[in-house]
């Protein structure tokens, strides 16, 4: 069954159906692309041939991609073609329309230079796409967007470019629909949004059964894929899992990180970050009320697998093997899944749901969605606010709670009372989202529960 994606794949079929138009799709592993490009290949009617390149010579890669043209039968007969100009003058020469779609395009480049394949498929479909649409697919994220640059032979040739993300958190929950908003949050905070992964879940399964099953199991893809999606395309893997270990379940400055990994002052990390960046791993943030302080920019870990990855198992793989999945989930996880990594997590899906209203119409005015940075020298206090929207001078703060109970009204009373004492903020709007609703309302703020996040 084919989940989500409903804007992509309408994106993508409507291209399908326009000869002489190419296609960019791009995105980290296991994020969905070749599914999403076979569905829509099963809803047009020209003859698809779809080839996934290989870690060869550019001669290697067109002779496999003839193969392909013989088991789809367009080829008649063995032949031999020396560029792939040939190849698409072969298609350009018959009366059937085409979708031809090339993916894992950056190994082409393996054997050859970058900027000779861009000019070849530059030539493609500048004079060989009569009846055809071009779809040029791959996961090495900077490669492809690289193809978007204005320095690039393939500059502009593109009439449709989607980057597929990671399904969020209210799609992502189409894989465990029987659970409550509270057990939707700690599954969208273990295991994220990549659809690989989401699809190795069982619904009828608790959260710990299915960590147990899947990413504490050697042998489950979902534990193949978070220690193994750093070596398919970082050749520098080890530093980038030091890095990742650092971060872990938290931010940290440029500056603590130089220090917990006894990093010089080299320039090295700063390019491993942006690598990691570049394979959207690790972002940078900042307080939307000091966006330009280099002291109030952090680096984390933006991928919920791989977080809960490095924070539970990378550093205890010995703990694994010695004790068990079982026993390790009830003494290295349990403890503080619920009361520290998932609220972590928590304060991200509430900004992703004051997102979602903003996109929706359904909250005029505001600027801005994200951390609050304050400083309180008179009380010698210092901080962020997780959740702050900002509508022109004035700023609507939010505390987000992970109770496993209704937050109270003293609870409620606490939280509003440390915001008020702030000096200097302009607090236009005052509210809070507890996963599991409130005991109490009273006038006066905003209430969001964990049912409301996951209304339409």
């Amino acid at each position: 069954m084919f989940i989500g994606r409903t804007e992509e794949l309408s994106q993508l079929c409507a291209a399908m159906k326009r000869s002489g138009c190419a296609v960019l799709i791009y995105g980290k592993r296991r994020v969905g692309k070749t599914r999403l490009i076979r569905e829509a290949l099963t809803r047009q009617e020209k003859t698809a041939l779809y080839y996934e390149c290989i870690r060869g010579t550019v001669k290697e890669n067109i002779d496999a991609f003839v193969k392909v043209l013989l088991e789809e039968r367009v080829l008649p007969f063995t032949s031999s073609f020396d560029t792939f100009q040939d190849v698409f003058a072969f298609l350009n020469s018959l009366s059937r329309e085409f979708v031809v779609v090339i993916d894992e395009y950056p190994y082409l480049s393996t054997f050859a230079e970058t900027k000779a394949i861009d000019s070849v498929f530059q030539n493609i479909i500048d004079t060989r796409l009569a009846n055809i649409c071009l779809v040029l697919s791959g996961s090495q994220i900077s490669v492809m967007k690289s193809l978007l640059e204005e320095k690039d032979a393939l500059y502009g040739r593109f009439g449709q470019v989607i980057h597929l993300k990671e399904f969020n958190y209210r799609d992502a929950a189409a894989f465990y629909p029987s659970r409550t908003p509270y057990e939707k949050i700690a599954f969208y905070s273990v295991f994220g949004g990549s659809p690989s992964v989401l699809q190795e879940l069982r619904d009828e399964e608790t959260l710990s059964q299915n960590i147990i099953r899947t990413i504490l199991t050697t042998s489950n893809p979902v534990n193949l894929y978070a220690s193994n999606i750093l070596l398919s395309d970082y050749s520098n893997a080890v530093n980038a899992e030091r890095i990742l270990a650092a971060l872990a379940n938290g931010k940290k400055k440029y500056s603590e990180l130089e220090s917990r990994l006894y990093a010089s002052s080299t320039g090295n990390l700063a390019k491993q970050l942006k690598s990691l960046g570049a394979m959207e791993l690790v972002c940078q943030t900042a307080p939307i009320n000091r966006p330009d302080d280099a002291k109030k920019k952090h680096y984390e870990i933006n991928d919920n697998l791989m977080r809960f990855y490095y924070t539970y198992v990378y550093p205890n793989k010995s703990a694994l093997q010695m004790i068990g999945e079982t026993a390790f989930f009830e003494q290295i996880i349990f403890p503080t899944l619920l009361t520290d990594f998932v609220p972590r997590r928590f304060e991200e899906i509430c900004r992703s749901f004051f997102s979602h209203l903003a996109k929706n119409g359904k909250l005029p005015g505001i600027t801005n969605i994200g951390t609050y940075y304050y400083d309180d020298p008179a009380r010698h206090r210092n901080g962020e606010f997780d959740v702050a929207l900002a509508f022109g001078d004035e700023y609507a703060i939010y505390e987000s709670k992970y109770y496993r109970a209704p937050m109270t009204l003293d609870e409620i009373h606490k939280e509003a009372g440390q915001v008020r004492e702030i000096h200097g903020l302009k607090v236009g709007r005052l509210g809070f989202i507890a996963a599991n609703g409130f005991s109490e309302k009273e006038a006066g703020y905003d209430y969001y529960s964990g049912e409301d996040l996951y209304r339409a």
